[in-house]
């Protein structure tokens, strides 16, 4: 495509980073499924190891496939560089690898995945980094836990399970007033809903095992660097702006610009600690995004009409669906994503935690398991599974309280999936 025309969103989710292979003539991209790379002779393989040059050297690091899909969530994202992991949480491994040090301390919302709250507060303390909580909903919540010690900012764009739609813009001005980056979790949301990176983000990380993949059939993750922000000016983070012992003492974010951020986590921490992407995952996950803009948008026509009805049975007392009339997040929806809320929300039932249970037993469409973002609707408890390590006080902060039920809507006809969960309601 000519440089004068930039390609829509369709057009970048079906062709961005993806050529023909050059071998064979392969329409689609190869599963490159292999473990290393010939050199082309030893000052290749030199310029390779030592980052003069770009190109494949061990599957760990990098792979062909892989590099399809880095460039094509790049792209739509609207970043400089992307990275793929081994999963979600690899993603948010090695981005705080990247950024912190022993002693520092980042700010997370409250309300997240609770893999995500257990990471932040039990793993991630074994490197001695610390967290403060805020709240998603305040960002001068946020402000007030700034100490000197932080070094960045994390949240969710549509935060899980709550449905919460996050005003990034004035967490972003947050971020900027203390020197640190934003990193923003866009897995539920996705490009096609909302780009953070428009409202302030620096760094975006996906489980692309959701919906970007959409199947249910492979895990992944991303680390998309948007080139927003100066590694330099501060001296506080010292892998992009010191000398790197790694690498003859060359500053990363001096030889490498507004993509350095995502060089550090390939060529530190994705080469170190090792959370690679299969090769088969990268090309399933590939796939996966091709039909992105079609899928999101029947996720979200499904999710409001089976929001709707909810709204009126009498045994639920509450729905948290952001694109619902009267919903206290519908202004940010239609400010953040105007095509759309997402398909996953929670809802509450009037019978509580034995209710919740009931329910999930009972479905015979829904799928009951620990995922979203598939093809098929799915339902979970998440007081008894995804949170379950938390306490009360800290499910009820995430929005994971007994009572409360998630559903991530699928792509079935509609009507089926009310009748299901009407059959279900009928039994708690």
């Amino acid at each position: 495509m000519s440089e004068e025309r930039q390609p829509g969103f369709n057009t970048l989710a079906i062709h961005a980073g993806a050529q023909p292979d050059p071998s064979s003539g392969a329409r689609v991209t190869p599963i490159y499924q292999t473990t290393s790379f010939v050199f082309d002779d030893v000052d290749h393989a030199a310029a390779l190891f030592n980052l003069e040059t770009f190109g494949n050297i061990y599957t760990r690091i990098m792979n062909p496939t892989q590099a399809v899909l880095e460039e094509r969530v790049a792209a739509l994202e609207g970043g400089t560089a992307a990275l793929a992991v081994a999963s979600g949480h690899a993603a948010q491994a090695i981005v705080f690898h990247t950024l912190l040090e022993p002693g520092d301390e980042f700010i997370a919302a409250r309300q997240l995945y609770g893999g995500s709250m257990n990471q932040f507060s039990q793993a991630f303390t074994k490197f001695g980094w610390r967290v403060r909580w805020a709240d998603t909903t305040d960002a001068e919540s946020f402000r007030a836990a700034v100490t000197p010690k932080t070094k960045a900012i994390f949240v969710e764009s549509i935060a899980n399970p709550g449905g919460i739609i996050t005003d990034i813009a004035a967490i972003s001005a947050v971020a900027k007033e203390a020197g640190v980056p934003l990193i923003v979790d866009n897995t539920l949301a996705t490009p096609y809903l909302m780009q953070p990176k428009e409202h302030g983000a620096d760094i975006i990380v996906h489980s692309l095992t959701k919906f970007l993949g959409g199947h249910g059939n492979s895990i992944g993750g991303a680390i998309v660097d948007c080139g927003t922000f100066d590694w330099i000016a501060s001296g506080r983070y010292p892998t992009l702006s010191a000398p790197c012992p790694s690498y003859h003492g060359i500053t990363l974010a001096e030889t490498f610009g507004n993509f350095a951020f995502a060089i550090a986590c390939r060529v530190l921490g994705l080469r170190d600690l090792g959370p690679a992407i299969a090769p088969l995952n990268a090309f399933l996950i590939l796939t996966g995004i091709e039909t992105l803009p079609l899928r999101m948008q029947r996720h979200c026509d499904n999710a409001l009409q089976v929001a709707e009805w909810l709204t009126a049975h009498d045994k639920v007392a509450w729905v948290n669906y952001a694109g619902l009339p009267g919903n206290e997040f519908l202004a940010l929806a239609e400010r953040y994503c105007p095509k759309g809320a997402g398909g996953v929300f929670t809802f509450g039932l009037k019978g509580g935690y034995d209710a919740g249970i009931a329910v999930v037993s009972n479905v015979e469409l829904f799928s009951h398991l620990a995922n979203i973002g598939d093809t098929r609707s799915l339902i979970i408890h998440p007081a008894s599974t995804t949170h379950r390590q938390l306490s009360d006080e800290q499910r009820d902060r995430a929005g994971a309280g007994s009572d409360v039920v998630r559903l991530s809507i699928g792509l079935e006809d509609v009507d089926d999936l009310i009748a299901d969960l009407d059959q279900a309601l009928a039994k708690a």
